[in-house]
């Protein structure tokens, strides 16, 4: 009897460890701004390493749009591919811990369409059809930012 009781506030107990993670994991490490966005409390280098990747995608829209108007689309397919999913592997996991499940579903929403898009200019070569994704994607830009501001914390 002692060892059933024993056995059953063990589960208890790993039940709120897991929904606690649960819990930190969807809901991130934010809290209201004063700007009427959500802040993203991040170290230092959670935060520089969250704006090299915006900055890596705003590139990649650049070079997107530039070799899609010279109908090269070789280098579309390299442009998209420089941020689809394949270069979610370079992100901190400490970094995704600490973002709202509503983030990190804008981000891999906006990995999958550039891995579109560069599958896209493969298969079809067309300017406006891949002109016409990017423009689609970058909702998601503006979604997010719209939404979350990153502020760097002494944690």
């Amino acid at each position: 009897m002692r060892n059933c009781k024993l056995s059953w506030g063990l589960v208890i107990v790993l039940l709120v460890i897991v929904a606690m993670f649960g819990y930190k994991f969807t809901v991130g490490n934010v809290q209201p701004s004063e700007d009427g966005r959500m802040a993203v409390l991040l170290s230092k280098d959670e935060r520089n390493a969250l704006l090299l990747e915006m900055r890596v995608w705003l590139e990649s829209s650049q070079g997107i749009l530039a070799a899609a108007s010279e109908k090269d689309f070789s280098a579309v397919i390299k442009s998209a591919k420089a941020s689809g999913m394949s270069a979610e592997a370079e992100t901190p996991g400490s970094l995704f811990r600490k973002l709202p499940v509503e983030m990190k579903t804008l981000g891999f929403d906006t990995r999958k369409k550039f891995d579109d898009i560069a599958a896209d200019a493969e298969k079809f070569k067309d300017s406006n059809r891949i002109v016409t994704k990017l423009s689609i994607a970058m909702n998601n830009c503006i979604a997010c930012h719209a939404t979350y501001r990153f502020v760097e914390t002494t944690q």
